[in-house]
């Protein structure tokens, strides 16, 4: 599974955060330090997702492979 995050587009909500802790790390201000395509651990496919999902400005994209 990879993420693709266009880091532009976020806002600093941190919903992904909130559900994805392990997945989606913040900068100080709130604001995704992921971008381009990522690659999510073993195991934390389920947060990848439900990070994505949350995600109010769609900054992200899961591609399952």
């Amino acid at each position: 599974m990879k993420i693709h995050a266009d880091r532009s587009r976020c806002q600093g909500h941190a919903m992904c955060h909130a559900v994805g802790p392990d997945v989606y790390p913040l900068d100080e201000f709130g604001y995704t330090t992921l971008d381009g395509d990522i690659d999510v651990p073993g195991g934390l496919e389920d947060q990848a997702r439900r990070g994505a999902m949350n995600c109010p400005e769609r900054v992200f994209t899961i591609t399952e492979e």
